[in-house]
């Protein structure tokens, strides 16, 4: 050591420490040199990074203390190891002077920590920017060649290859991303940004780079979704949804899919509703609910309308079970209040051993209409079959003949009587608007459907026998419709031991403890409405339907259609009526009558085809 210099020259920037110190040496053998594994650019650029050599620094003794303030003033500027100039090239220079001088020796401590101090700095921004590795790398190049076996520089080689592999697995994973290898199923680029943070925990760009993934595969989910694939797009929620485990995202891009699966489903439901109101439009409808059931949750309430709207215009057109209508009339006047009447199946017929049944009501068959149907309410009154005798000027068949079979009231039977036609009462008196049109025949009945067809615009005919029996049960399977015994009060108007005549006859065989105040036929309506909501179906008057006699049901229909033979002489009609027996009340029951047969039992109603 020169005479006259401090033992700790550099206290000023508190690099050196006072008293003897350990001799570094001079520079270490140099230790073979990494070539790195970044592969962003090329070789070239990376060996001159690598390629550090101790810079050349003579000195005389006479130089020293001079090269000391060079030194210090270059450790204080962070010129480390660049140049002649810097700080290590001078101190270790110094060091070959002056090998047993402490203070030069924690000076190149200092320097060495320095330089790790950088290069650590340039490791971390060497995550984003290649020229921070590259620093980096070239501080690990002095270090490793200078103190390649201190820990201090093993640790920070470490780190700088941790970072280099991080670098290349991020590249790697940009490069994946870019090419739409996402790695969903394994590797691609979800795994190369997982290997990186594995090596670099927390690093901001490995961290990118999933979230990158995961909105990558949020777009794949939502374009899938704008394809109607509901399945696959959830599909690649899930894999999004590993991605990060982050539930604000998924949660987020879940409920934007979601918002296109309902706003998706409820066009489907429109454009199938509006199917519905043209005509051959059934076809469409069913294919926009497949496809709404296809992507749609289940129980979603669209797909649930479209279908009830789909079964209804199966069975019912445009109207619903239990509707009530009238369709206006092109004279200005309205038709019969009609009542949907629901689709369904039943047992036709008697049972074997049903008391008073007889071979006509067999064998019992099983019905099926597949489609509902409009049944008047009432049976057709007077009022409404007048409008159409006014109307067209038609002659029913007691006009022309001039007489019907009418209930004479001082016998109490029903004999001929002149004058008597569809204008008249049971008893051969004029009947108000309001009461059921009798004296009529199944032609007259069927002359007034096709009026109202035309009057309408929609097809009237009269019931089938099993669509009436059908409605006349409206559910039930039992010997009358309401069950066993006499009816409920105020259900029909039949014949009941409690009635009288206003001569004071009474029912021979009748309904007993059973009265409805009638004698006779009453206004259409006055009694209550059965299950399906038609009056009088299985009392006041029988009535008209459109099949003809067969004895027995053998090869009888099973869809509901009427049972037709062209040019038949006996037509059937149905229910029970204002003095009808018991027996003649049951839900099986039927007879049959010629088809210009008129009296006072037997009326009629009408169906409107859906």
């Amino acid at each position: 050591m020169r005479a006259g210099w401090p033992l700790c020259f550099f206290v000023t920037i508190a690099l050196a420490g006072c008293g003897p110190q350990a001799p570094v040496p001079a520079a270490q053998p140099a230790a073979p040199e990494r070539t790195g594994s970044v592969r962003i650019s090329g070789g070239d650029e990376l060996a001159q990074v690598l390629s550090w050599s101790l810079p050349q620094v003579q000195l005389q003794a006479s130089d020293a203390v001079q090269a000391r303030a060079r030194a210090r003033r270059a450790l204080a500027a962070g010129d480390l190891f660049e140049s002649a100039d810097s700080a290590i090239p001078l101190l270790l220079a110094l060091q070959r002077l002056q090998p047993d001088d402490g203070g030069i020796a924690q000076a190149l401590d200092a320097a060495r920590e320095a330089l790790v101090a950088q290069g650590d700095a340039a490791l971390e921004a060497g995550d984003e920017d290649l020229d921070g590795l590259r620093a980096a790398q070239r501080r690990g190049a002095v270090l490793r060649r200078l103190w390649p076996q201190e820990a201090v520089v093993v640790a920070y080689l470490q780190r700088v290859d941790r970072s280099e592999r991080a670098w290349d697995r991020n590249a790697e994973g940009e490069a994946l991303l870019a090419s739409g290898s996402l790695g969903e199923g394994g590797g691609g680029a979800l795994a190369a940004f997982r290997a990186a943070l594995q090596l670099r925990p927390g690093q901001a760009r490995a961290l990118q780079g999933l979230a990158a993934v995961e909105s990558a595969l949020i777009r794949r989910a939502e374009a899938a979704a704008l394809q109607a694939d509901f399945d696959a797009a959830h599909a690649w929620l899930a894999h999004a949804e590993r991605v990060r485990r982050h539930p604000g995202t998924i949660s987020t891009a879940r409920h934007r899919i979601e918002v296109v699966r309902a706003e998706r489903v409820r066009r489907l439901r429109d454009e199938g509703l509006i199917a519905l109101g043209n005509d051959n439009g059934l076809r469409l409808a069913r294919e926009r609910l497949a496809e709404m059931l296809r992507i749609a949750v289940p129980g979603d309430p669209a797909s649930l309308e479209l279908r009830q709207r789909i079964d209804l215009a199966t069975h019912y057109g445009l109207f619903r079970p239990g509707q009530v209508f009238t369709d206006g009339l092109r004279d200005g006047s309205r038709g019969p209040v009609l009542v949907v009447v629901p689709h369904g199946a039943f047992r036709m017929g008697a049972p074997e051993g049903e008391p008073e049944a007889t071979a006509a009501e067999r064998p019992q068959h099983v019905v099926r209409l597949e489609r509902g149907f409009a049944m008047s309410r009432n049976e057709v009154s007077v009022g409404e079959f007048g409008r159409f005798v006014v109307a067209t000027g038609y002659q029913p068949r007691a006009t022309q003949r001039g007489h019907s079979m009418a209930y004479d009231v001082r016998s109490g039977n029903f004999v001929r009587g002149s004058g008597i036609d569809w204008r008249s009462g049971h008893d051969g008196r004029p009947a108000s608007a309001d009461m059921p049109v009798i004296h009529v025949s199944a032609r007259d009945a069927e002359a007034y459907t096709a009026w109202l067809s035309e009057q309408a615009g929609a097809h009237y005919r009269l019931p089938s026998e099993a669509e009436f029996e059908y409605a006349l049960r409206a559910g039930s399977s039992t010997r009358f419709p309401w069950g066993e015994g006499r009816p409920p009060a105020g259900s029909e108007n039949l014949t009941g031991a409690l009635d009288a005549s206003p001569q004071g006859r009474r029912w021979s065989n009748a309904f007993a403890g059973y009265g409805d105040g009638w004698w006779g036929p009453a206004p259409v309506g006055t009694l209550a409405a059965n299950g399906f909501g038609l009056h009088d179906i299985a009392g006041n008057v029988s009535e008209w339907v459109a099949d003809c006699w067969h004895a027995g049901y053998r090869r009888a229909p099973a869809n509901g259609s009427a049972w037709v033979n062209p040019g038949c002489r006996d037509r059937m009609y149905r229910g029970g009526s204002w003095a009808s027996a018991p027996a003649q009340v049951r839900s099986a029951w039927r007879a049959s009558g010629g088809t210009d047969v008129t009296n006072a039992r037997v009326g009629f109603r009408v169906v409107r085809q859906l």
